[in-house]
C-alpha cells in the first residue's frame, strides 16, 4: 500500500480542526507499541488456529496511546468475534444501544462541556435514538437454486475498520458506527476529532467493559486517546486496517481515497430548501424550524438555506415567526454577517468566498442575536433573515441556527438556485410542495443522496419519516446512509448439481 502523502495529511488536519476549532500542531510520533509475544496455537482437530491473548493489550478496554496498539488489539478482537459467531454480534449490538440510551443524559452533557457546540437536549436525543440504527438482522444472504445446484451469497466482514469521527456528533457517531461495523462482524479503531476525543474515549471504555463482561472480547471498538496527525497517518497505513470510514470535507475525502485502501467517505453538505405556492406554509415553516434548529444546525443534513416563491415569501416568514423563529432586519443581518464570517483583506461583506467564524458554529440563537445587536424572546429556536442568493449564509455550510430566506420568481429559478447553493455535494435537499411535477423536477436536478418532501430534514434518517438511522452518510463514494451491509464483502458459495431437492 502506498503511504499517505504527508503534505496532504497536514492539509487534512488543518481543514478538520479549522472547521470546528482546535490546534493544528501535530504531536511527535509516539514510539511503536512493544511487540506482542508470538501467539500460542492450540490444535483442536478442525484446522482452526486459536490465538492466546496478547498481554500488552490487556486491561485497556479499547483506549490506547497509539494507532499501532489500537490496530493490534482490534485485530485480535476481530478474530475472537469471528470465533464467537453471530450471537456475539447480537450481544454487542444490544449493549451499545442499551448503554447509549442509559447514559444519554450524562454523555450528552459530557460532550457539550467538551465541544461547547450544540444543545444539551438534542445531544441527549441523539444518543437516545441509537436504538434505531440497524444491526445484525440487516444482513440476509441471497440464495439461488436451479437445475445445476444452489448458490449462496453472504455478507462477510473485512476485519478492522479505521474510522475518523467529527466533533459535531462524537459519541452518537461512534456509537452508531460500532453497531453497524460490529453487526457486520468487524472490529473498529476510531481516530476522533481532537475537540471531542475525551468524551469519545469515555464511551468507548464503557462499551468495551460491558462487552467484555458479556462476551469475553475486550477491544472490539478501540480509540486513540490523544488523536493527532501521526495517529491519523498510522491508522490509515496500518496493515490491519482493511477499510476506512471517514467523515470530513473535500481534503479529508481526497486523503482517504489516496491511501490505497477502500474508503467510505461522508463528505460535506449544504442542504437547500425550496418552498413553492402549493404547499401548506404552516407545515413548511414548522419543518424548517425543526430541522434547522436541531442541535443548533450542526447536522450535515440540516436545512441551511431556503428559496421560496416570491408570492408566498411574506406568508412563509410570518409562519416562521409564529412558530419559534425571529426575523433579523437588514442592519442586524449585516452585524451578524460581519461577526459570523471572516473576509479576505480588500473584500467586502458580499464576498462569496467568506470563511465561517468557528466561534459561532453550533452556538445558541442568543449568542448570534447578541452579535446582531438584538434581544430575543424566550422560546426562540431559530433566526432567519431575507438575503440574496450570493450571501455567505447561503453559500457556506455555516452550521448555525440562522437560516437565509431567498425570494425566487419561478419554480425553475428556485430549483436552479437550490442546485447552485448545494455545490454538487449531492448530499441532502428538501422541498415543500404538493405538485408532484415540481417535486420530480427538483429530485432529478439535484440528484442528492437524501431528498425529503414536506418534512424536516431528520425525517430522511427515519426520525419522523420511514427508514433507518445512521450518522455517517457516504455521499462522495456513493454508499449513502451507512448500514451493516456497507461494511461487508460479498462472498459466493456454489454447490454444483447437488442440494437442489426439487
Amino acid at each position: 500500500m502506498s503511504a499517505v502523502n504527508e503534505t496532504l495529511i497536514r492539509d487534512v488536519v488543518s481543514e478538520v480542526l479549522g472547521r470546528l476549532g482546535g490546534s493544528t500542531t501535530a504531536t511527535s510520533k509516539p514510539a511503536s507499541a512493544p511487540a506482542a509475544p508470538a501467539p500460542n496455537s492450540d490444535a483442536c482437530g478442525c484446522n482452526v488456529t486459536k490465538s492466546a491473548a496478547a498481554p500488552a493489550l490487556r486491561g485497556k478496554f479499547g483506549v490506547f496511546a497509539t494507532a499501532e496498539e489500537a490496530c493490534g488489539a482490534a485485530q485480535e478482537a476481530f478474530l475472537q468475534l469471528k470465533e464467537k459467531g453471530v450471537e456475539a454480534r447480537r450481544k454487542i449490538e444490544n449493549i451499545i444501544k442499551t448503554l447509549a440510551e442509559k447514559n444519554a443524559e450524562a454523555w450528552g452533557k459530557l460532550e457539550l462541556d467538551e465541544t461547547k457546540i450544540g444543545r444539551l437536549d438534542h445531544k441527549i436525543a441523539k444518543l437516545q435514538i441509537i436504538k434505531l440504527v440497524p444491526g445484525v438482522d440487516w444482513l440476509r444472504p441471497d440464495a439461488r437454486s436451479g437445475d445445476h445446484g444452489i448458490t449462496l451469497e453472504e455478507y462477510t466482514p473485512f476485519g478492522v475498520v479505521g474510522a475518523i469521527t467529527p466533533s459535531t456528533h462524537s459519541i452518537p457517531t461512534l456509537s452508531g458506527n460500532i453497531v453497524n461495523i460490529c453487526a457486520a462482524g468487524n472490529a473498529v479503531v476510531f481516530n476522533a476529532h481532537p475537540n471531542a476525543a475525551k468524551c469519545a474515549a469515555v464511551a468507548v471504555r464503557a462499551y468495551n467493559e460491558a462487552i467484555y463482561r458479556e462476551t469475553g472480547i475486550e477491544n472490539i471498538a478501540c480509540i486513540i486517546e490523544k488523536p493527532s496527525l501521526d495517529s491519523f497517518n498510522a491508522l490509515c497505513k496500518h496493515e490491519n486496517t482493511r477499510l476506512l470510514l471517514v467523515t470530513g470535507g473535500p481534503m479529508v475525502v481526497k486523503a482517504a481515497m489516496q491511501t490505497g485502501k477502500r474508503a467510505i467517505c461522508a463528505g460535506p453538505g449544504n442542504p437547500p430548501v425550496f418552498v413553492d405556492d402549493t404547499c401548506c406554509l404552516t407545515r413548511a415553516a414548522k419543518a424548517i424550524i425543526s430541522g434547522a434548529a436541531f442541535d443548533n444546525n450542526l447536522l450535515c443534513i440540516g436545512e441551511k438555506q431556503v428559496f421560496v416563491l416570491d408570492q408566498v415569501a411574506d406568508k412563509l416568514m410570518q409562519k416562521l415567526s409564529e412558530n419559534g423563529g425571529v426575523k433579523l432586519n437588514s442592519a442586524q443581518l449585516e452585524k451578524l454577517t460581519k461577526a459570523a464570517f471572516t473576509f479576505k483583506e480588500g473584500q467586502g461583506g458580499g464576498c462569496a468566498h467568506a470563511s465561517v467564524n468557528k466561534d459561532y458554529i453550533g452556538k445558541d440563537p442568543s449568542v448570534l442575536a447578541q452579535a446582531a445587536g438584538m434581544n430575543l424572546p424566550s422560546g426562540t429556536q431559530l433566526l432567519f433573515a431575507e438575503t440574496d442568493a450570493s450571501h455567505p449564509f447561503v453559500e457556506e455550510e455555516q452550521m448555525m441556527p440562522m437560516i437565509p430566506i431567498v425570494r425566487v420568481k419561478s419554480v425553475e429559478e428556485g430549483i436552479a438556485q437550490s442546485l447552485k447553493s448545494e455545490h454538487n455535494y449531492k448530499h441532502t435537499a428538501i422541498i415543500h410542495s404538493h405538485d408532484v411535477e415540481n417535486i420530480t423536477a427538483m429530485a432529478r436536478a439535484l440528484d442528492t443522496t437524501l431528498f425529503v418532501k414536506n418534512g424536516p430534514s431528520p425525517a430522511g434518517l427515519g426520525l419522523g419519516g420511514e427508514g433507518y438511522l445512521s450518522f455517517s452518510i457516504a455521499t462522495p463514494t456513493g454508499e449513502g446512509i451507512t448500514n451493516p451491509r456497507t461494511f461487508t464483502r460479498v462472498r459466493r458459495c456454489v454447490m454444483v448439481d447437488n442440494l437442489r431437492i426439487y
